[in-house]
């Protein structure tokens, strides 16, 4: 596999992830309360510690996002 390959790989792990981050943040603006009433079914939690766990949640996936995906990226555009 040559670096070519890995730099696209990596570019489209970006883009994709970022997306459903932006999507699950859109819909998190739009429906809070859908997202609490889907979740509580299967996870029955009060209103407000869902809310710090969601941010949570969304916080450790952009920094996998930033560490697994972004910085491999931008090092093999680098040294590429």
């Amino acid at each position: 596999m040559d670096i070519q390959t890995l730099t696209e790989f990596f570019k489209w792990c970006t883009i994709i992830n970022a997306a459903l981050l932006i999507l699950s943040v859109g819909m998190y603006m739009v429906a809070p309360d859908f997202i609490y009433r889907a979740q509580s079914r299967f996870f029955p939690i009060a209103r407000d510690t869902f809310d710090p766990i969601f941010y949570g949640l969304l916080g450790g996936y952009k920094i996998a996002i930033i560490v697994f995906s972004a910085v491999p990226y931008v090092a093999l555009e680098i040294i590429g």
